[in-house]
């Protein structure tokens, strides 16, 4: 038996969580980290150990020291089962990362579309939310993706779902206008 609950969760050792959770062991408890014992199985991407802690109580919407929680880091991440899971379980879409975002913004900028799809069709997310950079999914998409099919999907998905293309950055530039700097002709088609 590793010698944490947290070790166990992360390593996908469920069994082991149970017997923790058994002995005791709160299923809350934060590590030296800030994380819960279900962060330790995301960050690891155990989602059987996941689920377990979520039937043993485990809150979802616990963030660690970095401000992740299951949201925020799967959804970053592209763990679509974690995500699902977080989803199901109620997470607050509302919570946001160290940046100031939602879950859906990371998820926008590094090219997951399955996320994005399923956080703008199974979640109150707010598509226009503005981060602590000034940017929405939309602009992140655009600014740091890289104009290729994938963030091309997740431009489409944001606009069908009500992005707000006029929103600008802080120094007044739309998500259109910073398609065109980068010469992503099929996004500026799109914002146009």
């Amino acid at each position: 038996m590793l010698k944490t609950i947290h070790a166990a969760a992360e390593a996908g050792h469920t069994d082991d969580v149970l017997r923790f959770i058994a002995q005791g062991t709160r299923v809350n408890d934060r590590d030296a980290r800030g994380r819960t014992p279900l962060m330790a199985a995301v960050y690891g991407n155990k989602p059987e150990t996941a689920s377990t802690l979520i039937e043993a109580g485990a809150d979802v919407n616990i963030q660690d020291q970095r401000l992740d929680n299951m949201l925020l880091y799967a959804s970053a991440e592209g763990l679509r089962e974690m995500v699902e899971l977080a989803i199901k379980a109620g997470a607050d879409t509302r919570i946001t990362n160290r940046f100031g975002g939602t879950a859906l913004i990371p998820a926008s900028d590094r090219g997951h579309v399955d996320i994005v799809e399923i956080l703008l069709t199974c979640t109150d997310v707010d598509v226009n939310h503005i981060n602590n950079l000034g940017w929405t999914a939309l602009l992140e998409a655009v600014i740091l993706g890289d104009g290729g099919t994938r963030h091309q999907q997740i431009v489409a998905l944001l606009l069908q779902y009500g992005a707000d293309p006029f929103i600008a950055d802080r120094d007044g530039v739309t998500a259109l206008a910073h398609a065109r700097r980068h010469h992503y002709k099929e996004m500026e088609r799109m914002l146009t």
